[in-house]
């Protein structure tokens, strides 16, 4: 029996997201594509671990997944069947065959999160479903510098929507930047775990700090509060992407 690493490139608008939904199986996820196109291939019933969950509308430019088979097919002809098969908002990256024990969830170090905000007086057809578009001037230097306030391990129920489940919200934040390249501002974010909409969270608050709407100096207070009410909103999940998932 084989263990396949797939490292999994995706455009999330059209999606529920990438788990599949139990309650509503009509829901289109990426996981459910996925696997519907590795059972046609293989011709046995596969199931994919992810990595983590994305929400609908998330996308991603690595997203790594594993799942094991008995098939002896070559990693070049299975990737090139997969994207061949595969709707052309998901692509197969890499392919690799890993040791019996990895798991693409629990074996992850660190996963890197960036959240894309188009800051301009007008918005774009183009980039529709893959920024969010914000058309007031926003005070990036101080949006960086309020940001350093959550470096490191923290409870960040500041930052968590409400959860089906009750997780642990202790999580350590390895880097955090915020930059401006022309019409664009990134939102770049390591951290060893995510608590639901924790990136686009953080991010809404930081938005309403460069506005002005927030006071300066008010982050560790959010943040030391535990009070999700006090954080700014969340921002649309279409300028967020999964970058990249550390071993």
């Amino acid at each position: 029996m084989r263990n396949l690493k797939l490292e999994i490139e995706y455009e999330g608008a059209s999606y529920c997201g990438w788990q599949v939904q139990t309650r509503n199986k009509k829901k289109k996820s990426i996981q459910s594509v996925l696997e519907s196109a590795l059972s046609k291939i293989l011709q046995e019933r596969i199931h994919l671990a992810g990595s983590g969950r994305t929400d609908a509308g998330t996308h991603a430019l690595a997203q790594v997944a594993n799942f094991r088979t008995s098939s002896n097919i070559p990693l070049k002809k299975l990737r090139l069947g997969l994207n061949a098969l595969l709707p052309d908002d998901i692509v197969i990256a890499k392919i690799k065959e890993v040791g019996p024990s990895f798991h693409s969830r629990f074996d992850a170090k660190s996963k890197v999160y960036r959240y894309i905000i188009l800051n301009r007086s007008y918005p774009s057809a183009m980039l529709r479903n893959k920024a969010y578009f914000y058309p007031y001037p926003l005070d990036t230097r101080l949006m960086q510098q309020e940001a350093g306030v959550l470096l490191g391990r923290h409870n960040f129920k500041s930052f968590q929507a409400r959860d089906k489940k009750e997780r642990d919200p202790v999580k350590t934040i390895k880097k955090i930047r915020v930059s401006r390249n022309k019409d664009f501002i990134y939102v770049d974010i390591e951290a060893d775990g995510f608590l639901y909409n924790m990136v686009r969270n953080i991010a809404g608050t930081l938005v309403e700090i460069g506005r002005g709407k927030i006071a300066r100096g008010s982050l560790k207070k959010i943040l030391l509060s535990r009070d999700r009410r006090i954080a700014g909103p969340a921002l649309p999940a279409c300028g967020l992407y999964l970058v990249k998932v550390k071993y």
